[in-house]
């Protein structure tokens, strides 16, 4: 599958860190972010993005899935912070609109990584990013077709016709249809459509044509075997 499902993009970033003192210092951001969030400010005014999240991994920490595995730490010279991230748009689009919203902000969270070269200039930002992102194998969205706003707004659109079906027998007709157009007049920006988003790279389109194939099981299966009749002899 994809990294890339309708309107949104599964990105995942792990960049190494020297073990030790900037994996300590690595944690210290992270508890002054957490705690002085004006920090992010810029970045939580990115409407676009799901979500956006920072996870420092030490090697004793890789998964250990079975007994007879070598111990992560073992063969591992570095600790490591993972950045996972949803977002609606295209990869170039993030990277631009997360480097011109929160320049200081990336500098401080990616500070102790190895050979991080600053958010500016942008072209060595996205060099960085693109030699550590991890392409998504399989990413899974429930709503494919709708970005974050979609969803806000679907989900006012909701109470709006549940207060008007609460409120229809309060009111004559012509009452009636005077608050309904005012619904509708209010609400207008929530009947936007559904569906993959204008793509500024063919990436978007390739990836929802894959989508297609595989939801329809009947390209998996083999062509009938022709009938008896039409068989040349």
């Amino acid at each position: 599958m994809s990294n890339i499902a309708g309107k949104a993009y599964a990105m995942n970033v792990l960049t190494p860190i020297k073990p030790g003192i900037k994996t300590w210092l690595t944690q210290l951001i992270f508890w002054i972010s957490h705690s002085a969030p004006s920090q992010l400010a810029g970045l939580l005014g990115l409407k676009f993005i799901h979500f956006a999240r920072w996870v420092v991994i030490r090697r004793e920490q890789w998964p250990h899935v079975s007994p007879d595995q070598p111990k992560p730490a073992a063969g591992l010279h570095n600790d490591y912070l993972l950045f996972l991230s949803n977002f609606n748009g295209t990869w170039d689009q993030y990277i631009d609109a997360f480097a011109d919203g929160i320049p200081t902000g990336l500098d401080f969270l990616w500070y102790t990584s190895t050979k991080y070269p600053h958010s500016i200039p942008i072209a060595v930002f996205k060099d960085y990013i693109a030699a550590n992102q991890l392409q998504t194998n399989y990413y899974y969205n429930a709503t494919p077709g709708a970005a974050q706003r979609d969803i806000v707004q679907a989900l006012q659109l909701r109470d709006a016709l549940v207060a008007l079906a609460r409120d229809h027998a309060a009111f004559d007709p012509v009452g009636f249809a005077t608050r309904y157009n005012q619904m509708l007049a209010d609400r207008q920006k929530a009947f936007g459509a559904q569906g993959i988003a204008p793509s500024a790279s063919p990436a978007t389109e390739r990836a929802e044509a894959a989508r297609r194939r595989y939801l329809d099981r009947s390209q998996w299966l083999p062509s009938p075997d022709p009938r008896p009749s039409e068989v040349a002899h």
